[in-house]
């Protein structure tokens, strides 16, 4: 299995673990984080979440060819799974990055309360390029972030941008070194331990709850025209020029 979790002094964790294939995400890996999200949660046993990683790979986001073979058809399919068991979470979530963070593996960020990021961090949503759209309502949120300008230079030119400027924008708490980031967050998870459960959990309600129903009409939107994209010429061109190690033609569209 190329997700590992386990439950140790009231953290869950969920590592990323598939470093031959830069953590690229298949949909049985969601499927496996979507439910371990889903028992975290209902486990009082924990006290928060911690997802992770490898050592210089977060996830290279959306393994495309297991993508392509089996692209989500419904709001049942393992990827929307793991962002309404992401959402409904009521534990807090801390992220641990290091390395690359594609796609997904930035916006999941979003719905996390913790980020710690490394000073090797390499954040980047190149959906626009791919002839996608945006996901997991990092249309709505990215702006309300940064800005509409500097979300424009992320989700229309997939900008690349580093833990340092993911702290700046708002998406990460802190950057550290990188052999630091994982025992920090963990450190950061462990704290929960000697909070009041009941009293954290509606604290992050109250925090998130102003802004819940624009994020899920966001992520709605989004799936459906995401769905729509991918079977448009342009992602085909996008993909076939990935697989064949080759530079997109979009001058034909």
């Amino acid at each position: 299995m190329s997700i590992r979790t386990a439950v140790v002094d009231g953290v869950a964790t969920i590592e990323i673990a598939r470093p031959e294939k830069k953590n690229a995400l298949t949909q049985a890996m969601y499927q496996a984080m979507a439910d371990a999200l889903v028992a975290a949660t209902a486990d009082a046993a924990v006290r928060a979440v911690l997802i992770t990683g490898q050592p210089g790979i977060f996830t290279s986001g959306n393994d495309l060819e297991d993508f392509m073979a089996r692209p989500p058809q419904s709001g049942d399919s393992p990827v929307f799974q793991f962002m309404k068991a992401l959402i409904a979470c009521d534990k807090p979530v801390v992220a641990a990055v290091t390395g690359a963070a594609i796609g997904i593996g930035t916006t999941l960020l979003l719905h996390c309360d913790f980020v710690f990021v490394a000073d090797d961090a390499r954040l980047a949503m190149p959906f626009a390029s791919l002839g996608l759209v945006p996901e997991f309502g990092s249309s709505l949120l990215l702006p309300q972030l940064m800005g509409h300008r500097r979300a424009a230079e992320k989700l229309l030119l997939g900008d690349p941008f580093t833990g340092e400027q993911a702290v700046e924008c708002g998406i990460a708490n802190k950057v550290l070194p990188a052999p630091e980031v994982l025992n920090h967050a963990r450190r950061i998870a462990e704290r929960f331990n000697n909070l009041p459960p009941g009293a954290v959990r509606e604290a992050k309600q109250l925090t998130r709850r102003a802004q819940a129903p624009a994020v899920l009409e966001a992520i709605a939107a989004e799936n459906e025209l995401f769905g729509k994209r991918l079977r448009s010429p342009e992602a085909t061109e996008a993909f076939q020029a990935f697989f064949q190690k080759r530079k997109p033609d979009f001058s034909k569209f």
